[in-house]
């Protein structure tokens, strides 16, 4: 019997077995698809992650960043802040799922191929398949099977319109040292700079619309861009996702599995390493259930601001002022940027 199974070999999932294996914990990620896997993702590592992944013994190639500006999708405001410890990292999705694999390769991590089926937990193990752990981290992605298997998964609980993502690439050299979110009447559009050469651009919003009519919405970023050529769209949603608890007897859910609120505040890959390294504590210390604590814990500054951000952007009369308001209060933008960036 192994120590650890972990569903899902994304960052959260592979972040896991790295803590995990580590921690002296035999463990195997059960995965049905080879690495990289390319997703729609913002691709910007705050510093928290950057400093994150170095605990993992992880460096990756990317594109430095040192802030975030907010920007009107025509007009001229703006307001930025700058990291006041450490720099922000744009790295392609594929760099990144490479890096962590072959780490967890290195590390002695074993890997299977398979999906998360008839899924049996015990008192004393957990089976998946022909595999039999102590213990299971669900780190299955926004739409988690096993949180659904588990009953943990909670229907949407506002009235709001679901919200999707959407990424592209640019080939554009990047024209600031800064993640410049735009913001339109009804969208976002964020741009991270991932190399020399390339721009990231993601657009979050409730409209299903193509990535290009989407982009019609940000004249001053098309005006940028400039007619560079352009990547493969992929996309994400919905968004939001309520987990009921993050712990069922032996499993752990850890990383989107989780629960999500929004890429809105570009935590996501913050998010997943945190909580992958906090349920490895939970377990290497005998103290699964402490996780659902440890878990809130390391998520409320993302929870408190996005929800708070969220409520702002659906308010009719804030909503299409946020970029005047953080503009105008430049050391409550700051508090909050650095905050996330913790």
């Amino acid at each position: 019997m192994i120590d650890l199974l972990v569903v899902g070999g994304g960052p959260a999932g592979l972040a896991t077995a790295i803590h995990a294996a580590g921690a002296g914990l035999s463990t195997t990620v059960l995965e049905p698809r080879p690495t990289p896997v390319d997703k729609a993702c913002g691709e910007g590592l705050m510093p928290g992650a950057v400093r994150a992944l170095a605990r993992l013994g992880i460096a990756v190639e990317g594109h430095p960043f040192h802030g975030i500006r907010y920007l009107e999708a025509a007009g001229p405001r703006s307001a930025e802040a700058r990291f006041r410890t450490g720099h922000g990292l744009g790295v392609r999705r594929t760099v990144l799922h490479a890096a962590l694999a072959s780490r967890a390769e290195q590390l002695g991590v074993r890997r299977a191929t398979g999906r998360a089926e008839r899924l049996d937990v015990g008192e004393h193990a957990v089976s998946i398949e022909h595999l039999t752990a102590r213990h299971v981290v669900a780190a299955d992605g926004l739409h988690s099977p096993v949180r659904h298997a588990l009953g943990l998964h909670l229907p949407a609980r506002t009235r709001r319109p679901a919200r999707y993502g959407q990424r592209r690439h640019f080939a554009v050299r990047p024209w600031s040292d800064l993640v410049e979110v735009y913001w339109s009447r009804h969208a976002e559009a964020y741009v991270t700079p991932v190399s020399d050469g390339t721009v990231g651009v993601a657009v979050l919003g409730s409209q299903r619309l193509p990535f290009d009519r989407q982009l019609e919405q940000f004249p001053a970023l098309l005006e940028r861009l400039g007619g560079a050529r352009a990547g493969p769209v992929r996309g994400a949603g919905p968004l939001r996702q309520h987990a009921g608890a993050r712990v069922h007897g032996r499993v752990l859910l850890v990383g989107d599995a989780a629960g999500y609120l929004d890429a809105l505040t570009g935590e996501g890959i913050a998010l997943a390493l945190a909580s992958a390294e906090a349920a490895v504590h939970c377990l290497a210390t005998g103290r699964p259930a402490g996780y659902e604590r440890a878990w809130r814990r390391a998520t409320r500054p993302y929870r408190l601001l996005t929800a708070a951000l969220l409520s702002a952007r659906h308010h009719r009369l804030v909503g299409p002022r946020i970029v005047p308001l953080a503009a105008a209060a430049p050391p409550l933008f700051r508090a909050g940027v650095n905050l996330l960036a913790r």
